[in-house]
């Protein structure tokens, strides 16, 4: 079993020994080679995220420890997305504006790798076509009641499976549900949307939400959220701090709020009310959902890893009255494989990213929401770079050893170890990087390698790890 698996074992599989182990001679998998006995998919209980890796295991509590006495319901305009003006004055905020388009002008003109006209090209188109944002959806298809029909009707674990399937296919990679309760789970939804509104988000006992000029409002009965993520290109996102490696993001965002509008339909289309984002980002804290319904675990990346993407998602959350089985929240080793890696942090350009060896209670800003012990950033700084650099970087998302293709057979032997064991963390980082350098401020890759590829991923991703082909 992994608690046995020696050094020399280990060193061996990583490659600094000889032949490479294969996953049936360590002895890290189940007899099964896939999942444990109880988690085959004939016996998988409905409220269940599907077929998982053997060794994510189901928690009572999430790996990112909670205070929810403190915790209070957050004002999305109150992060760097809203205020950054605020927190690093206007006049400054002004300078780094210009000097972005100053930047990217120049990047241009000058043919920088990953900042080419066809670049800026690629980027722009990506961006294109995500619907607009509205509180209850589009409101375009027909009602059950419109039909001359009655509403769907099942059970909250056959809820729960119908919108899993329904999401899977619109393009969702992961999905999971949180039951929202006033005392907790609630407050992370946020208590105002964006500026330039800030409009309160309220909760009130009526049959059907509304939006009027003055608020937003959600019934008490729609206290179910669905949380879901979608892929992003772990090969692209190797060309950061690019415009090529920026555009991994906006196509993700394109692709995660077009199934967004997808998503309140088909609520719609059931019978039941849906509510969410009326601008990016702007419903709830997408990540703090992802760990609560089991997505993954928030690391010193402060985002989440996830078991099948690692960091590589993109999150939203919507609320609804469709009665839906919670999913649980996941340990894989995450939290404690980051308070030895430090990767990220060694490697981001602005020094954003805490260094400590343990997450804190201690928020770097007002930028951040109190009542949970995380790897908090200096979000300040992490934008000051992106002003400088043009793009919105990504060098810590794809100098994390979690963003690597885990088809290989050796990368699941690493992650089952990290799972299992914290003995071998040292070796794992030392291992990791020598097997995949990077540089400060320095792509992984060169940006114009990648135009010369036409044998592509479509939108480069590998749907199927999404299948779960494990």
């Amino acid at each position: 079993m992994p608690e046995q698996l020696t050094r020399r074992q280990l060193l061996k599989a990583l490659g600094f020994g000889g032949v490479g182990l294969t996953l049936a001679s360590t002895g890290i998998l189940g007899a099964a080679g896939v999942t444990n006995a109880a988690e085959t998919a004939s016996e998988m209980k409905p409220q269940e995220i599907a077929k998982r890796y053997w060794w994510v295991k189901n928690v009572d509590k999430p790996t990112t420890e909670i205070d929810w006495s403190t915790m209070k319901r957050f004002n999305e305009w109150e992060t760097t997305r809203g205020s950054l003006a605020k927190y690093r004055g206007a006049e400054f905020d002004k300078e780094m504006n210009k000097l972005q388009k100053g930047n990217l002008l120049k990047f241009e003109k000058e043919s920088v790798p990953g900042y080419t006209t066809k670049d800026m090209a690629l980027k722009a188109a990506v961006e294109y076509g995500r619907p607009d944002f509205k509180f209850m959806g589009p409101q375009k298809a027909l009602t059950p009641q419109e039909r001359g029909v009655p509403r769907y009707e099942g059970t909250p674990e056959e809820n729960a499976r119908i919108v899993t399937a329904a999401l899977r296919h619109m393009g969702a990679a992961t999905v999971g549900f949180v039951e929202l309760n006033t005392e907790t789970t609630r407050k992370l939804i946020y208590g105002q949307e964006p500026a330039p509104s800030k409009k309160p988000i309220v909760f009130e006992n009526i049959e059907v939400g509304y939006e009027d000029k003055d608020k937003l409002v959600i019934p008490e009965k729609a206290r179910y959220a669905i949380v879901y993520s979608v892929q992003m290109s772990t090969e692209t996102m190797k060309y950061g701090p690019t415009m090529l490696g920026s555009l991994t993001t906006a196509l993700s965002y394109t692709r995660l709020y077009t199934i967004y509008s997808q998503l309140h339909e088909f609520v719609r289309s059931l019978g039941y009310s849906s509510y969410g984002a009326t601008a990016l980002n702007g419903f709830g804290i997408a990540p703090a959902f992802g760990v609560l319904a089991g997505l993954g675990e928030l690391s010193r990346l402060n985002r989440i890893i996830t078991p099948e993407y690692g960091p590589m998602v993109r999150l939203a959350v919507l609320t609804t009255d469709l009665p839906l089985t919670p999913t649980k929240p996941v340990n894989f080793g995450v939290m404690n494989f980051c308070k030895d890696c430090k990767t990220c942090a060694e490697l981001c350009p602005s020094k954003a990213l805490s260094m400590d060896r343990d997450p804190s209670w201690e928020i770097k800003g007002q930028w951040n929401n109190p009542g949970h012990r995380a790897y908090f950033e200096d979000s300040v700084k992490c934008r000051n770079y992106w002003n400088q650099c043009g793009t919105n970087c990504g060098i810590c998302f794809s100098v994390c050893p979690y963003a690597v293709d885990d088809e290989a057979s050796l990368h699941r032997i690493v992650k089952g170890t990290i799972a299992s064991t914290t003995m071998f963390n040292s070796v794992l980082v030392a291992a990791d990087r020598v097997t995949f350098p990077a540089q400060p401020e320095k792509p992984l890759k060169n940006p114009e390698d990648w135009w010369k590829d036409v044998n592509l991923a479509e939108m480069g991703i590998d749907t199927r790890r999404g299948g779960r082909n494990i």
